[in-house]
Formats: C-alpha cells, structure tokens, sequence
C-alpha cells in the first residue's frame, strides 16, 4: 500500500495523467549548514541558551534530530539528503573540521550529499577524513578527479540507493568555480554542469533507473537551467545561494518545489533552519505525477533532542580554549568604539576593510566597504586573543564579492552618511577607497571627492566604470539601506567568516599598530 503525505493546501500540485503503479517517496532535505550546531537566532546569529528557553532560537543539531525522526515516522517511505556545505561557518568546524559533521549526519541518518565548495576549504585532506567517517556517499559528478589520489578512489559522481523497492540514481553537483571559491588542489577539475548531470542520467538510465534526483550545490539559477537543459532529472536538491523556496513564506525566492518542465526544484535556505520535505509520488515510468511540500522551520516548536543537545554541549567546551588562543599582538589598543565607528574613519574600521580587501584581492577586487555597525568592540594593546576578534565581530558574517558601477558605491557612501546625526550602524568603513563628507550639506550630495586606488596612486571614481567589491553578506543584502549592492553582478556571498579572515590577517602582520589614514574626510 502507498501512503502519501499531502502539503498544506497552499502547496503547488504538479499533476500528469495517472498511471498504473504508483511509487510514493519523502525526501527529507538539507543545505548549507554552516556548523551551526548550536540554535541561532533570527538573524543566523548565535542565540544564548537564555534566548533558546524563551523560544527565541531555531534550528541547531537536536531540533534537527527531532524534526527528521518525526519526518519520517509521516512517511514508510523517504531519503534524507544534504546540499552541501556542512563544512564552515562556526567554531566548531575550526576546532573539528569535518568530524562534528560526520558524526551529526550519521546519526540523522542521511543516505547522500552533494560536495559544497567549502568542503574544500581545507583542501581535499579534511574532504577526504569527512568521506572516511560518514556512513553514506560523498558525491560530485562535475569535475574530473582522477589526478587526486586522496578522492579518487572514494567520491563518487552518481549511486544508486533502492528504497521501497525501487531503484533511486542520485547525483552529486558542486559550483563551477569551485576553485576560485574554495582550495580543492590543482588536481580537481570542474566542468560545466549541465553535461556532467546528462551524462550521469544516461549512465544510470542504461542501469534501468528511473528516478533520478541531483544534489546540486550550484544555486537556484543553475538548478532551473539543469532542469531545462537535461533530460531525465526527476528532482533538484539544491543549495548554495541559501534559497528559500516556500509557498507560505513571505519573500520567499520562488515557489516550492519549483517547476522546471518535469523537474521539481528545491532548497531550504540555510544554516538549519529549515528542514525541506517533499512528497514525490511517481507513475510506473518515472514521471513525476504529484510533487507538494513545504520547508519545515526549525522554530522553538520542535523540540530539541535531549540526547543529541548534551553531545553538542560537550563538543562546544573545548572551543572556548580557541576563544582564549592568542592570534596576534597589537602595540596599542585598537579603537573599535561605537561612537568613532558609526561616525568616522576609525581603527578598527581600517583593520577589518584592509584585512577583507586583502583576503580577496586576487580575484579582482578593488575597494572594501564595511559597515560600522558590524564593529562591535575595541581592543586593548598587547595579545589578542580569538575570543576578542569574536566579540568585535560576533555575527558570524561572510565575505561577500560582488560588481557594481562606480555610482552605485556613490549612492553606497551616500546611504552611509544619510543617518551620521543618529549614529547608526551603516556608516561606511572602506579600503581602496577614500571619499570626504558634508553632513551639513543637503541628503544626497553629502559625499564628494571619491577616489580609488590604482596602484599606488588614486584617482577619481568613474560613475559608469564597474568596480569590484568586497563587503559582508549582511550589507551586500541590502542591510543597513545599502539596497544599490542587492542587484549587483558576479556576486558571492559566502566567503569565509569574517573574524577568522581578520584574525588571519593579524597574525600575518603581528605585531600589529592601529591607525587612521585621512580615508575618510570630514568637511
């Protein structure tokens, strides 16, 4: 006997003409997780355990183990997969790299997941030590790696689970520009995805599968074109670009699943927040007949593990010895206040601009703008300790890469400046950049004399040039009212955290002496 799971009523139907045998499936879903063992809060920032008890937190490791378990007691039928990118994020990858993540995965239960681009943040070792301790395959099937000894011989670009007595072909896909984003070695190379998914499908098709479902860390572009350039790909599990797909969710991305021709696209944002589950029920020849579901938030209504909450507990005390691990010292106390930041060129501001510039200027990136808001601390002169780079920067922020025309960082500077008198949070902190400001003078035409680098000179901003950029995922979404950056070109937002890039950059440059420069002037 089949049994079907129907969505909420909102949930888009995909419908065909029936057939004689019907094959029901759950796949219960994942993506970018991030390391984010421990609940968060609302803005995907760590969220106290006095905020977790008032309701106030989701996701984390045992709301997930809760959530799944009661996922598939509704279903005598279901896969659980991942999108990619466990790796990354929290203190808990810098202390466990992939072993938390294998040893959460296993006791979820998942059957695959797809290679994310930070599975390769360091290098194909830890890859390669995450593949060894998971109970599950580790797929990618766009890339040729067969001149990795660590990888050749483990990962995997397609298998063939069965499940309720039919044959499943799952796919794994990772981003093309794996190796701009990530350090997967000079003997990994990726290919387009398209072909590479083709390819798999026919391979899998030729062993008599008939449902197919790639797991694909490429973003939800990239997904609806797989689905309109292949044949034979059944669903798309994606991730990457931490899309919400939803049909009762207000901003969500797109509908879910989303409806390529035959092809059910789906993705659950991130950081477990959501658990993505879709009901899939198939005719005797593949075809999808109905596809409904609906991500489930991993809100304070799903309770928490009681077992699983005392393992992450347990794991979390070693790292406050990396809070006490001193990075780098400092000859004098870097200023970082809220009343220099939000108002003008301050230490830290040029700290934390020059150290992301840095991070990413061999991508062709030229100018870093930051927001004083995100500064959160001072530092006092002599050792520094990661603990203290976390509490300045404590919201677990990313690097974000991005193109946009020099008026758009015009109109960037411009919303800055256009709260100076309420000392808010988006007053600009930049690199590659120098600009002056009248608050004085009338809103819009506050910011004058704006030039960048060009080599070791500079020169004014040309408004129809595109520059490149780097900031933090928070502001390149459109925090803090700077909107011109949300609709920009080539964008990246999940580079890596951006304590550990400034931590980084102050044990390169220990010991290290604060300054201001003249970057920011005042009329």
């Amino acid at each position: 006997m089949t049994y079907r799971i129907l969505a909420p009523a909102a949930a888009l139907v995909f419908s065909a003409g029936m057939a004689q045998a019907e094959y029901s499936l759950t796949i219960l879903h994942t993506n970018d997780f991030h390391a984010r063992f421990e609940p968060i809060s609302k803005y995907d920032s760590p969220c106290s355990e006095e905020d977790n008890q008032a309701g106030e937190c989701f996701g984390g490791s045992a709301r997930l183990v809760t959530a799944i378990n009661e996922a598939k007691a509704r279903s005598n039928n279901w896969i659980l997969v991942d999108g990619g990118d466990q790796f990354q994020g929290t203190l808990f990858y810098t202390y466990y790299k992939g072993a938390l993540a294998a040893e959460m995965m296993n006791k979820m239960g998942y059957d695959a997941m797809t290679v994310g681009n930070h599975e390769f943040d360091d290098g194909p070792e830890v890859l390669r030590g995450f593949m060894d301790a998971v109970d599950f395959p580790v797929l990618m099937s766009n890339a040729d790696y067969s001149g990795e000894p660590l990888l050749k011989d483990k990962l995997a670009k397609s298998v063939i689970i069965e499940r309720g007595g039919e044959k499943l072909g799952l796919i794994g896909l990772t981003p093309i520009d794996t190796d701009e984003l990530s350090s997967p070695g000079p003997n990994v190379i990726f290919t387009d995805p398209v072909g590479a998914v083709q390819a798999e499908v026919d391979l899998l098709t030729a062993e008599g599968v008939n449902k197919i479902i790639v797991l694909s860390h490429s973003g939800y572009n990239v997904d609806q074109r797989v689905a309109a350039e292949t044949t034979g790909v059944d669903v798309i599990v994606g991730g990457h670009d931490n899309s919400l797909l939803s049909n009762t969710i207000e901003g969500a991305r797109g509908p879910y699943p989303t409806m390529v021709g035959d092809t059910a696209i789906v993705q659950a944002y991130a950081y477990g927040k959501f658990l993505g589950e879709l009901n899939v029920t198939f005719d005797d020849a593949g075809v999808i007949l109905e596809a409904v579901g609906e991500p489930i938030s991993m809100d304070a209504a799903v309770t928490e593990d009681e077992g699983t909450k005392a393992r992450i507990t347990e794991a979390a005390q070693p790292l406050e010895e990396i809070r006490q691990k001193v990075v780098a010292e400092t000859t004098e106390a870097i200023d970082g206040e809220r009343s220099s930041c939000r108002q003008m060129e301050c230490q830290m501001g040029n700290l934390i601009a020059d150290a992301m510039l840095a991070r990413v200027a061999d991508q062709g990136i030229t100018i870093a703008i930051t927001n004083g808001g995100g500064i959160r601390a001072s530092i006092d002169a002599g050792e520094v300790t990661m603990g203290e780079v976390l509490t300045v920067l404590p919201f677990q922020n990313t690097l974000s890469t991005f193109f946009v025309s020099g008026q758009a960082i015009v109109d960037a500077l411009e919303n800055g400046v256009s709260q100076y008198e309420d000392v808010a949070g988006r007053f600009p902190q930049v690199a590659g950049l120098k600009f002056a400001y009248d608050v004085s003078a009338e809103v819009g035409s506050r910011i004058s004399d704006v030039m960048v680098a060009d080599g070791m000179d500079w020169k004014p901003i040309d408004p129809a040039a595109e520059y490149g950029v780097v900031s933090n995922n928070f502001v390149r979404n459109g925090g803090d009212g700077y909107k011109m950056f949300v609709n920009a070109s080539n964008v990246y937002d999940f580079g890596p955290d951006l304590a550990d890039v400034v931590a980084e950059y102050l044990a390169e440059r220990t010991p290290y002496t604060p300054f201001v420069d003249g970057r920011i002037a005042a009329k």
